[in-house]
């Protein structure tokens, strides 16, 4: 595709917003806001060209910052978008770009890290992710065939962290992996991991909304030189496994009224006046900008009350907790620090057989 090509497909970068950026404990700076390509078909539905033409549209936009991981099918989507905006010039090299992948459960095993590192840097050809994290707290048996559920319940096994993160930090002295962290970790885990990791974790990811709002979870962060980066900023709405009370909240709609926004950069800008990072999700190119445009305006000491206010639920809550596993209880999984949950049917994508 050429360049005047991408040009008409308003792909320029020309009125792109320029999106400021966090120091971490290793690798360059995180850009605040980034652009997350999982879906709720896991990138089947929409396809690799879908993808591809996704990201795009958000390197015009003025998104540097682009999260994938293993089991979201859209990693070598992503490696081609950026070499396609490479190739075309909307951006002058890889190096503009911060690309987050993440390893699965099915890999978090002593002996299959460095493989997955591999297959991760070969689907999205790239000699190099800027953060790779581990994606949850726990493993999982591989299955006896492709094609599956991507998570089995009964096949859901403690992880040897230990183990997992001394392949990790090989990741990163490897080059394959600027800086590393982890994913879905609470406080006791992270303490945990903390215990005897010699690369520290340079971020934690996890969901944040106003109904999400991981306050203990991110003044442990502040204390070890984490940062917290917040996925799921509108609740995983249109999701399976929705938050919907973040979309239809009547305090937030309120708030959005009265601020002339709307109800998603409400989210979004609460969240990055938090300190965290950002990581949104959406496919439509004005819904890409209107992300963007958090910038330039601030919520009220009221409008942070009220959100304050809010009770706390979560939408990630129990899909990885069976009687047989290694956590049986949501409470156990997330080290007690959730009042709530709310988790619709995820049976497509979760087996308990």
């Amino acid at each position: 595709m050429a360049a005047h090509d991408a040009d008409k497909q308003g792909r320029t970068s020309t009125t792109a917003i320029v999106v400021p950026a966090v120091p971490l404990s290793s690798g360059k700076p995180m850009p605040r806001l980034g652009f997350g390509t999982a879906t709720a078909t896991l990138g089947h539905a929409e396809g690799h060209t879908g993808v591809m033409e996704a990201v795009l549209r958000a390197i015009g936009a003025g998104y540097r910052h682009f999260d994938t991981a293993a089991v979201y099918n859209t990693e070598a989507a992503l490696g081609d978008a950026v070499a396609e905006a490479v190739r075309t010039g909307m951006i002058a090299n890889r190096e503009e770009v911060y690309i987050t992948s993440k390893l699965w459960i099915t890999d978090a095993h002593p002996g299959r890290v460095l493989p997955a590192m591999e297959k991760t840097l070969q689907n999205l050809q790239m000699e190099y992710v800027d953060m790779y994290l581990i994606h949850h707290p726990v493993s999982m048996r591989l299955p006896e065939a492709e094609g599956g559920p991507v998570v089995v319940k009964k096949d859901l096994v403690a992880m040897d962290v230990k183990g997992v993160w001394e392949e990790m930090e090989e990741c990163h002295r490897r080059g394959h992996a600027r800086a590393i962290g982890v994913s879905n970790f609470a406080c006791k885990k992270l303490e945990n991991l903390l215990c005897f990791a010699k690369i520290p974790p340079a971020v934690v990811q996890a969901e944040v909304h106003p109904y999400c709002r991981q306050k203990k979870l991110r003044e442990f962060c502040r204390s070890r030189g984490i940062q917290l980066c917040g996925y799921s900023p509108l609740g995983a709405s249109g999701t399976v496994w929705a938050n919907n009370s973040v979309m239809e909240s009547p305090v937030l709609k309120q708030i959005a009224q009265d601020r002339g926004k709307t109800v998603a950069q409400v989210c979004i800008r609460w969240i990055y006046e938090q300190g965290d990072v950002v990581i949104t999700k959406s496919f439509n190119g004005s819904r890409m900008r209107e992300n963007l445009d958090i910038f330039d305006w601030e919520l009220t000491d009221d409008d942070r009350d009220k959100i304050d206010a809010l009770p706390e639920s979560r939408g990630n809550y129990d899909f990885l907790v069976h009687e047989s596993g290694p956590y049986k209880t949501a409470e156990e999984f997330w080290d007690g620090e959730i009042a709530a949950g709310h988790c619709n049917d995820i049976t497509a994508i979760v087996s308990s057989d």
